[in-house]
């Protein structure tokens, strides 16, 4: 029995292969460099702001005349510990190297000149390069800003969600702008926020968005033998029961790419105009057979 519970443990702490951690450490530095970016060349010397601690610091940061990085190192560090307790050792020494590459890159990143001074266009692409660089890291392990970390902590006191929390706190902060530098560089700074939130969203989910269906019909196996011959794509029977009318039938489920959707719709639709048909979003896709093989 103890020897079982060493084995699981082990399991349980598989350490990352040196390709792995060699990969994590470099997106790690490209995700928060291309942060710095969107910060120090678009944002910050425009008096744009982000929401979360990165927000408070750059305003932090205009009214003392302090460097950014002091203010993003020295509020983040805690959550370095909460999220070691919270989420674990391997996410903790990542979001910590994330961090102190942040502070440095803004930093060296201080003394350069804006790149555009058009607020809109310095809104829209700091937005944009910023919401990669976090994208990049929160795919890879890490985390650039505790307020997602403060909100798990406040979620298990509070009657309200992760997602709710994290909108009040940005709110309250990205309002704040208003006061330190003017109104309308806060509205620009909820403009950046948006784009900035879009774009991690699709960093981290990646393009190449992927679908999961599910079709309910009395053809299933002609709808499975077409989908495959003509998409190209694997399909999984299961057994279902119909809770209303006790009915056995057979669903199937397979995952497509976007851009054949519409072709797989068709193809229900040409065997059985009357089939359930469900299709919903997927963030990622892995193992098993959804490699698609070739179309003859």
């Amino acid at each position: 029995m103890e020897q079982q519970e060493i084995i699981i443990e082990k399991i349980q702490h598989r350490r990352l292969t040196k390709k792995k951690i060699l990969q994590r450490i470099l997106l790690i530095t490209l995700g928060a460099t291309l942060m710095a970016v969107g910060l120090e060349i678009f944002l910050v010397p425009n008096k744009v702001i982000d929401g979360g601690i990165t927000g408070i610091s750059i305003m932090l940061s205009y009214i003392t005349g302090w460097k950014l990085g002091i203010f993003l190192f020295l509020f983040n560090l805690p959550f370095f510990f909460i999220g070691y307790k919270q989420i674990g050792k391997t996410f903790a020494v990542s979001t910590l190297y994330g961090i102190i590459v942040l502070s440095i890159a803004t930093t060296l990143l201080h003394p350069v000149p804006a790149f555009t001074q058009d607020i809109l266009l310095a809104t829209v692409f700091g937005g944009v390069v910023l919401g990669m660089g976090v994208g990049i890291v929160i795919r890879y392990g890490g985390s650039l800003d505790g307020t997602e970390i403060l909100a798990i902590l406040f979620n298990n006191k509070l009657p309200f969600s992760v997602g709710e929390i994290i909108m009040f706190f940005n709110l309250f902060i990205l309002g704040s702008a208003g006061f330190v530098f003017t109104w309308d560089r806060a509205m620009y700074s909820l403009i950046a926020y948006f784009v900035a939130f879009k774009t991690i969203d699709i960093t981290i989910t990646g393009l190449d968005e992927s679908k999961s269906v599910w079709i309910i019909s009395d053809y299933a196996e002609e709808i499975g033998v077409a989908i495959m011959d003509r998409l190209g794509r694997g399909v999984t029977y299961l057994n279902g029961e119909g809770a209303f009318s006790g009915d056995h039938k057979k669903v199937i489920f397979c995952v497509v790419n976007r851009l054949e959707e519409a072709k797989l719709k068709e193809i229900v639709t040409e065997k059985d105009s009357n089939a359930f048909l469900a299709v919903a979003d997927i963030a990622e896709v892995r193992g098993g057979r959804f490699k698609k093989r070739d179309i003859h």
